[in-house]
């Protein structure tokens, strides 16, 4: 019965620690709800957390972007020929008008993510005509992602031979937030647990004791 009862003792002090442990933890963890509509930047100010508290990005890490900047691209670049329909906006050089038509194409043929460099050449002849540009300085009037202008710049760049992307491209880079995406930083003491919910699950969120951050 000693034997017995000793094991039990110990058997419950060892719960009871780990209990105490768990509290600990969670009494240090301070977690954030990222609340904000699409493109109000949630996903932004996480991976600017992660790169002030986090060390940044590693290489391999900088290189799962591409496929993200790439798309970016060609959705800036795409939006702004609809926008110059849309706006009623002539095209400086009339052989651009050939030159998007053939973008709209290869845009429905080419995997996603990637930028043959066909395609690469369109959109950097695209980019340097006037009546683009014209359409560019009128964003205001049409949805167009904020990094527009810094990846057409660095197009050049970004589809030389081994291409790197840097952490301000990483930074610039948009994707939709589909679902729910968390992230987890230590401060000092304290852990941080980021959490980014996409419209569709954010009418049905419990949020117990966590700190909201309307974006």
């Amino acid at each position: 019965m000693g034997a017995g009862a000793s094991s039990e003792e110990k058997h419950s002090r060892e719960l009871e620690k780990k209990l105490k442990a768990d509290a600990d933890a969670d009494a240090r963890t301070v977690k954030l709800l990222l609340l904000g509509a699409g493109e109000s930047g949630k996903s932004t100010i996480v991976k600017q957390m992660k790169i002030i508290h986090q060390d940044g990005y590693s290489k391999e890490e900088c290189l799962e972007f591409i496929v993200i900047i790439y798309s970016n691209t060609l959705q800036s670049m795409m939006a702004i020929v609809k926008a110059m329909t849309t706006l009623s906006i002539g095209y400086g050089d009339p052989a651009r008008q050939d030159d998007a038509r053939k973008l709209l194409h290869l845009a429905d043929t080419i995997d996603e993510g990637t930028m043959p460099k066909e395609m690469s050449d369109i959109i950097s002849r695209l980019w340097k005509d006037s009546g683009i540009q014209a359409c560019f300085d009128r964003a205001s009037e049409y949805q167009l992602n904020d990094s527009a202008g810094y990846y057409l710049n660095e197009l050049d760049r970004l589809v030389a031979p081994g291409y790197l992307p840097t952490e301000q491209g990483v930074l610039r880079s948009r994707v939709k937030t589909t679902g729910i995406i968390e992230t987890q930083l230590g401060l000092k003491d304290l852990n941080f647990r980021l959490e980014s919910y996409s419209s569709v699950y954010s009418k049905n969120i419990y949020l117990g004791k966590t700190h909201i951050c309307n974006i």
